[in-house]
């Protein structure tokens, strides 16, 4: 078994996640920024956004812009989203925000599932993965 020689970096830049959260931000390898999974929550709160699936959907973009921009990056860096719905049902308003965040013809490889559930009753989670 090889050892890697690129170092990882644990990122976390104190804009998005509440404190105490079991995880970080985002871990660098190399050119590779892995985020952690955003919900739709007030930053730094455990505390979703009212409004449903499209307000949630809005926040989510926002904390994603945030923790990008926190660490160098833009929407234009990100390579690859996964997208969990508590209802695939909802598809329709998370794609809307997802639609006015991404510019068409540069959006992310991206894959999503349905969940029986998500982190604080969330409606919507995505984790993704940025490259310099």
């Amino acid at each position: 078994m090889t050892q890697s020689t690129t170092p990882l970096e644990y990122l976390d830049s104190g804009l998005t996640l509440p404190p105490g959260v079991p995880f970080c931000e985002a871990v660098r390898a190399g050119n590779t920024f892995y985020f952690s999974g955003q919900i739709g929550n007030v930053p730094g709160k455990l505390e979703l956004v009212p409004g449903g699936i499209q307000a949630e959907a809005e926040q989510l973009m926002k904390n994603m812009v945030t923790s990008l921009e926190a660490h160098g990056l833009t929407v234009a860096n990100v390579v690859k989203c996964t997208v969990m719905l508590a209802d695939m049902n909802e598809w329709a308003g998370f794609n809307a925000a997802y639609e006015r965040c991404f510019p068409a013809g540069r959006r992310p490889a991206r894959n999503a599932f349905g969940s029986s559930g998500l982190v604080a009753g969330a409606r919507v989670e995505m984790d993704f993965i940025a490259v310099l």
